[in-house]
């Protein structure tokens, strides 16, 4: 396997994380069952990992707009994160 191919992911790889741990940490305070909430985190882990390998040969002609798409989904994310936690968005 070439890590090269999947270079031009790579921050949509870190920043997807991150997300994926802000996402979690919501379910927590929100009171969700632990165990369902690991669950629920490791399917979508697995599901973006088989995805991403899978996905990124037949997507590499179009990383530059998959990694804009990704970028703008994740700032949005992140911000209705925070509107939430300051109570602002119900």
């Amino acid at each position: 396997m070439d890590l090269k191919a999947y270079a031009p992911f790579t921050g949509l790889l870190i920043f997807g994380n991150i997300e994926n741990l802000i996402l979690s940490s919501q379910g927590a305070v929100a009171g969700v069952n632990p165990v369902t909430l690991l669950v629920l985190s490791l399917i979508a882990v697995v599901a973006w990992l088989l995805i991403g390998t899978y996905g990124t040969k037949m997507a590499i002609k179009y990383a530059d707009y998959i990694e804009i798409i990704g970028g703008v989904a994740i700032i949005l994310l992140g911000i209705q994160a925070m509107l939430e936690a300051f109570g602002i968005i119900i």
